[in-house]
């Protein structure tokens, strides 16, 4: 069962209650003046067949939506009515102004190329019988008012009828715009969440093998001639394992490093250049000014940041000595990694292409920094090393979440 509007509904209540009181005046009237022998029954029976049909018919033959083609019942009930309505006419002059309510019915169910000849029919119907029974001279008014009535009315309801199809086009373009549109967001929001993935995966898992490989490599080189040195190579390459294991357990859980459970920002990079220093790269931490608290996702892009930053230096540098340099300021924060390493031409095409071989490198920083709000530079020069800097701007007026 289709929802009715609360507005056809009260509409309909309008056409009913003035239909019955058509009907029981034009019965009163015919009982009062027209009645005559015999068939007085007939008509009496006419009335009621009338009543009933129209009673019926929103039961047995309930009008089409609007802007659809009517129903082969709703034509049969429409085509019985109006069949009664014209023998009734016919014996009972009476009953001419019931013709309203079916004027609506038709009109408001039917294609205006169907609705507006059935208007004319049954208004040259209402004249023919306002002649028929007219006494003395004719009256003007019974042969001009039906039609201008009938005019006015069906105007009205063909005009409703074209304005309301095209409120349906209307809204079918707007809700095909808008499914258009929730698919459009979906699709961004999945290769956004894609390209923050695959950053995770960059960040985390791929460079704590990239690191495992080089030790174990470094390891089996000097298996048989240091055995000390391959078994630190390999405690190193299996202390990076167990926290590439912990990234791994807390980017399933919820994405969030793993160095930010129950530290600060700066206690997580401090431990980064701890870790990340070695045999062959000394990595140290400075902080300047006071490190307030700072919103998780920015402590987060400042971290990973710096992880990517660092591996790129171990991987691509051959550097001897790296710097992080955490900056607070009242209305932003920064993050310098600078290294002394070979340096290259960040005016060259492929520095800030995605290497598909090794990894997403500063593309995915830059994308980082940029969810964030921040911007991050590059500053290299071929023998001369290469600092790397994010910028990320403090909202003052936004409370900012407590760091534990």
């Amino acid at each position: 069962m289709r929802h009715t509007p609360p507005e056809e509904r009260r509409l309909a209540a309008v056409v009913h209650v003035a239909f019955f009181l058509l009907l029981g005046s034009s019965f009163a009237r015919f009982l009062s003046r027209d009645q005559g022998g015999a068939r007085t029954g007939w008509v009496g029976a006419l009335f009621a067949v009338f009543c009933l049909l129209y009673l019926l018919g929103p039961f047995l033959a309930p009008a089409p939506r609007p802007g659809s083609a009517p129903t082969g019942r709703h034509l049969g009930w429409l085509g019985s009515v109006s069949a009664v309505w014209v023998v009734l006419l016919a014996l009972a002059p009476s009953a001419t102004w019931c013709v309203m309510p079916l004027l609506f019915a038709g009109l408001h169910a039917l294609p205006p190329r169907l609705s507006v000849p059935l208007a004319a029919v049954l208004t040259a119907l209402v004249v023919v019988s306002e002649v028929r029974v007219a006494e003395g001279a004719l009256n003007p008014n019974m042969v001009v008012a039906p039609p201008a009535v009938a005019a006015v009315a069906t105007a009205v309801l063909v005009h409703l009828q074209r304005q309301g199809a095209r409120q349906r086009v209307l809204i079918d373009d707007l809700v095909r715009t808008r499914r258009d549109l929730a698919a459009t967001e979906r699709r961004a929001g999945v290769l956004a969440e894609r390209q923050r993935l695959a950053s995770e995966i960059h960040d985390t898992l791929a460079q704590g093998m990239s690191s495992q490989r080089m030790l174990l490599q470094a390891a089996e080189r000097v298996w048989r001639t240091d055995p000390d040195a391959a078994r630190e190579h390999v405690g190193r390459a299996a202390e990076i394992t167990s926290r590439s294991l912990a990234e791994a357990r807390r980017f399933v859980h919820d994405l969030a490093p793993a160095d930010l459970d129950g530290h600060s920002l700066p206690a997580a990079l401090a431990a980064l250049a701890e870790r990340e220093s070695g045999p062959g790269l000394t990595v140290v931490f400075r902080l300047d000014g006071a490190a307030g608290p700072l919103p998780e996702r920015v402590e987060a892009t400042l971290l990973r940041i710096a992880q990517g930053a660092l591996a790129n230096v171990r991987e691509h540098a051959a550097a001897t000595r790296a710097a992080l340099t955490l900056t607070c300021l009242d209305d932003q924060v920064s993050l310098d990694v600078a290294d002394n390493g070979r340096g290259f031409d960040v005016r060259s095409p492929a520095a800030g292409a995605p290497d598909r071989t090794r990894g997403h490198g500063l593309p995915a920083m830059r994308i980082r920094a940029r969810q964030s709000g921040g911007t991050l530079t590059v500053e290299s020069t071929p023998g001369e090393g290469t600092v790397v800097s994010v910028a990320v701007p403090l909202v003052l007026d936004t409370p900012r979440e407590p760091v534990s």
